[in-house]
């Protein structure tokens, strides 16, 4: 329904408009009367890197545990999702309505031991199971019959790495263990070494290809995300040179006026010290036994719920 310009004007400053006030500002946002000019030029192309975008800034504040920040990044993801409805209500596609509709249905659907008949007493395995031919049933619906159909090509690469490794594991082409996994690894590497002594750039960079896509396999049989684990690394990194700069500092010097024998030494030096913090908490939660119990609830209810999420998004 198009709302006058009065009652419009009324839900767009209405501060406990709630969804539809978002709804309509979206709207006149697009406008092709009086809307912004940059929101009328922008289509699913142009807008899908700032979703991208928006769903990394949600999930660094939560890795950074910046509660206070992911309020306002859950509203800016949640803004693009509304650009995205208008555009495709505007194209006749779909709306709002029928995106909530959608994965609302979707959700029915694929927990029928919690809006159905079916029992709770299952398995997590037998929970896996279930939702696998749940979603082979999508899949078919869809008219995706080849076991990689409906893998993202827009995921980031590790992830999409993982998620057709498991599509081919589920119909056994897959190494048996870790083993054969971790040999693979050593072979490609041997080859990336040789390739850097006379193939073509573009050998190289297959050959660089194949070797992430390895590992990323390796994650897989580890039952490890590669991208959290590199996350993580990054994290890792940024905190220890940070470290770096911060010593050099107090000896009046920046990393530019340093050399990589002194970075090394600062690099060790700021290792050391964690390890020894993290042996301290270590020590700590020992002699606290209630408080390390709670913390590992806590863990275990978070690597539950990541499962899940894991599952839902596959």
């Amino acid at each position: 329904m198009t709302l006058n310009r009065a009652a419009s004007d009324r839900l767009v400053h209405d501060p406990e408009g709630g969804v539809p006030r978002l709804l309509e500002i979206m709207a006149r946002l697009r406008d092709p009367a009086n809307g912004c000019p940059w929101d009328i030029e922008q289509d699913f192309a142009t807008i899908a890197p700032y979703t991208i975008e928006e769903a990394y800034e949600v999930a660094d504040a939560i890795e950074r545990g910046a509660w206070c920040e992911l309020e306002g990044e859950l509203g800016d993801l949640l803004f693009q999702t509304v650009y995205h409805a208008q555009m495709g209500k505007e194209a006749g596609h779909f709306s709002f309505e029928s995106v909530t509709k959608a994965i609302s249905d979707k959700m029915v659907a694929r927990h029928p031991h919690v809006f159905g008949d079916e029992s709770r007493e299952k398995t997590a395995e037998q929970q896996t199971r279930d939702w696998e031919k749940l979603k082979a049933a999508e899949r078919a619906g869809k008219a995706e019959r080849g076991t990689l159909d409906g893998v993202a090509v827009g995921l980031p690469a590790l992830t999409r790495a993982v998620k057709l490794q498991n599509r081919a594991a589920r119909v056994g082409f897959d190494w048996p263990s870790t083993d054969e996994v971790i040999d693979k690894i050593t072979e490609e590497a041997r080859e990336l070494n040789e390739a850097r002594g006379g193939m073509s750039a573009a050998e190289v960079f297959e050959e660089f290809g194949d070797l992430l896509f390895v590992i990323a396999n390796l994650a897989r049989h580890l039952k490890i995300d590669p991208e959290a684990a590199l996350r993580a690394a990054n994290t890792k990194f940024t905190r220890r040179f940070r470290a770096i700069e911060a010593a050099l500092a107090e000896r009046g010097k920046r990393p530019e006026d340093s050399d990589l024998a002194e970075m090394d030494a600062l690099w060790d030096l700021a290792k050391s010290r964690e390890k020894a913090e993290a042996a301290r908490l270590c020590q700590q939660r020992a002699d606290d036994p209630q408080g390390r119990m709670a913390e590992e609830r806590q863990k275990l209810a978070e690597e539950h719920s990541h499962q899940q999420q894991a599952q839902q998004r596959q």
